[in-house]
């Protein structure tokens, strides 16, 4: 693919669909700040933006059972039936690889949620068929799921799946779409070729922080940049689908944010997001959970003019 075609790909006018994986927030004494997500959640949809629970924005890797289960709980009685996406992680549980997903999607389904599956190290560099086959067994009690190629450099349980696991994944019929989190654009327009080649209605959601107008190129997105600020992210959309060249002012201020909150060590955007929206007073504090990276005091000062240049201050 040479740039004259990827640029032919560029779609003005496109209705996109957006997910924001909302930050977990904490309060002074570490406690999650329930209010404040809630009111996160909220916002999320306020905006038109479809929230995700249990991501890795909401540090599902590092919450235990009962506390994921509080998340889903909490994304259940704040959104009363607006749609939401959860995580179903099972790293580090012993087990069938298939009944372990169909427990956590089980779960996700009481609560009225759909599942995006994330991967798990005991299907990397196994046969295509494996992995198709573990796929299609983890969903078929539900009517719609969605899968996550997730890079090494947000977890060591992703994987970039090769073509044919790609393809697999796209021809099993519940699976409705995939966040695509290589931070690669040219492996992201293979995706989307791919795609339209095989399953035209198949969602690509972008999971590239760095390189959100790949939205410009038929990517959907679902992004932990998007729970900085739902909002603009949802004026970003409307401008892109109107032909409004006042999208490249907003798309300019919100990659900028994008390549500052998620440089080196990538885990630590979450700090980055906390200290953004405690920022903008939308949660309590600026904590983490307690084994997540941080970022450098500067920080704060850096990202303070994010906000202004986004005109939330």
């Amino acid at each position: 693919m040479n740039l004259s075609e990827i640029h032919a790909r560029r779609q003005p006018g496109r209705t996109i669909t957006g997910m924001a994986a909302v930050l977990l927030p904490f309060d002074a004494a570490g406690r999650i700040a329930e209010e404040a997500y809630c009111t996160c959640l909220r916002e999320t949809v306020a905006a038109g933006l479809t929230p995700a629970v249990n991501m890795d924005t909401g540090y599902v890797n590092l919450l235990t059972d009962g506390e994921k289960e509080r998340v889903l709980q909490l994304a259940q009685q704040t959104l009363q039936g607006a749609p939401f996406v959860a995580g179903a992680y099972i790293e580090g549980q012993e087990g069938d690889v298939a009944d372990l997903y169909r427990r956590e999607i089980a779960r996700i389904a009481r609560y009225g949620g759909t599942p995006i599956l994330f991967q798990t190290a005991r299907l990397h560099h196994v046969p295509v068929n494996t992995v198709v086959r573990t796929y299609t067994a983890a969903v078929a009690d539900v009517p719609t799921a969605y899968g996550f190629e997730l890079g090494r450099m947000f977890a060591p349980n992703g994987e970039i799946w090769s073509a044919d696991v790609a393809e697999g994944i796209m021809s099993i019929p519940q699976i409705k779409g995939m966040k695509h989190s290589s931070l690669d654009r040219v492996i992201e327009l293979e995706r989307l070729a791919l795609r339209d080649r095989v399953r035209p209605e198949f969602k690509i959601f972008t999971g590239n922080d760095l390189g959100i107008d790949m939205i410009e190129y038929g990517s959907d997105y679902l992004l932990g940049l998007a729970a900085f600020s739902p909002s603009q992210f949802a004026e970003r959309d409307r401008l892109w689908q109107q032909q409004d060249p006042g999208y490249f002012a907003v798309a300019d201020a919100l990659q900028l944010l994008g390549n500052i909150a998620f440089r080196p060590p990538v885990p630590a955007y979450k700090h980055s997001a906390a200290i953004f929206l405690n920022l903008l007073g939308k949660i309590p504090t600026d904590r983490t959970h307690p084994r997540s990276p941080e970022r450098p005091p500067w920080e704060h000062e850096i990202l303070k003019s994010c906000v202004e240049r986004l005109g939330l201050l």
